[in-house]
């Protein structure tokens, strides 16, 4: 696995104003709605076929002070196809849960500790092989933390973040939610893929800030 060593006097972080400005990135792989237990272990067979699986999970949004809702969606992408299997229907199936906890498959998230934090509330789960890209992009002078400005910085392009916040409990996904969910999936595969290509460099960026010491922690 390929490494690259932080430039200490560039640290990269994009405004609120710089990202509204980007033209809106598209996700064009094929999506697979997993919904029924029937479905699950095909599609595990697939995933585990790949050497990099981008991982990213949804709730239900809570608009109520106090109530909460369970992880309802798990999105596993290849870099040609998702997965997203309905937690809400099918719970946390066995082959799903082994190649979640097999270390020797990479798996490729952001903000895992929210993630996981969510699944142990329903689930008995020991995640390994994972990476998470917050930690991951500081050693590139990448300050921000969210998967939208991270995507942004590196290829100039907005994940839309409109179906963030709608019911990811309907009875049936729509084309929009299924979008959105598979490409927050495979986002993570091609951001450490570029990364680790070595093609990355911070010094050429448009987003360089004055301060190096300076961190940026701002939400999506």
């Amino acid at each position: 696995m390929k490494h690259q060593e932080s430039t200490p006097s560039i640290s990269l972080s994009i405004s609120k104003a710089e990202l509204a400005k980007l033209p809106a990135a598209d996700y064009y792989g094929d999506i697979h709605v997993v919904d029924s237990p029937e479905d699950v272990e095909a599609a595990v067979a697939i995933l585990r076929e790949s050497d990099i699986i981008g991982f990213d999970t949804e709730t239900r949004p809570s608009f109520k002070k106090g109530q909460t809702h369970q992880v309802a969606l798990m999105q596993l992408a290849t870099r040609h196809e998702c997965f997203l299997f309905r937690l809400n229907m099918i719970g946390l199936p066995k082959p799903v849960k082994d190649l979640l906890e097999d270390p020797e498959l990479l798996k490729i998230g952001v903000s895992l500790h929210d993630d996981f934090h969510n699944l142990h509330r329903i689930y008995t789960l020991r995640p390994e092989g994972f990476i998470d890209l917050q930690p991951y992009v500081k050693q590139f002078g990448i300050a921000d933390n969210s998967l939208s400005r991270i995507y942004a910085i590196l290829f100039g392009h907005r994940i839309s973040k409109g179906q963030r916040l709608t019911n990811w409990e309907a009875p049936a996904l729509t084309p929009g939610q299924q979008a959105y969910a598979a490409f927050d999936a495979l986002s993570c595969i091609e951001i450490f893929d570029y990364l680790q290509s070595g093609s990355f460099d911070p010094s050429l960026s448009p987003y360089i800030i004055p301060n190096a010491d300076e961190t940026s922690n701002q939400p999506s």
